[in-house]
């Protein structure tokens, strides 16, 4: 009966879909639904841009922060349902990428705090080497060896005519 009348009184299909649209709970234990989080994040990643312009320029952590918060950004501000901005984000719940965005910019204060851009260029680190072995229980980590259509790949562009002119691709150790 009620919704009978909702969709016979004017903007029913609208009311259908907002009622839809209505996330009951995340299924994450401690992570509770946030009913506008299409607005907490629009603030939250336009606080991020306006507080990394305090990181230098040129620094790769800025430029990283840049780019997938603005990416994130446009998304939001692009899209109403919180479904859809989940899916063209991929990270997750709206709820994550909040967790996630409040993290960033704690993270952005401590990276300022720390200014690890600010090290001189004639700074010498001391580098402690140590033998004690390493507990079978630690996993090492030990690059493992690439397919051989990879080598494949790399002989038929090093062989290829049009590489031989005056651009030589770069040098790879096999």
């Amino acid at each position: 009966m009620f919704l009978r009348r909702i969709l016979t009184s004017g903007g029913g299909l609208a009311a259908l879909r907002a009622a839809r649209a209505v996330k009951e709970t995340t299924g994450i234990v401690g992570l509770d639904v946030v009913p506008n989080a299409r607005e907490v994040l629009i603030g939250l990643y336009t606080r991020t841009l306006k507080e990394i312009e305090a990181v230098p320029k040129d620094e790769g952590y800025r430029k990283a922060v840049e780019s997938f918060t603005k990416h994130r950004l446009q998304i939001c501000q692009e899209e109403d349902d919180w479904k859809r901005i989940e899916d063209k984000i991929g990270c997750g719940q709206v709820e994550e990428l909040i967790e996630e965005a409040q993290d960033e910019l704690k993270l952005i204060n401590k990276m300022i705090e720390w200014d690890p851009w600010g090290v001189p260029d004639d700074y010498e680190c001391e580098v402690i080497e140590d033998d004690t072995p390493i507990p079978k229980h630690v996993p090492q980590h030990r690059p493992v060896a690439l397919p051989e259509e990879f080598f494949k790949t790399l002989d038929a562009v090093r062989s290829d005519p049009a590489l031989q002119g005056g651009d030589t691709p770069p040098q790879v150790k096999a």
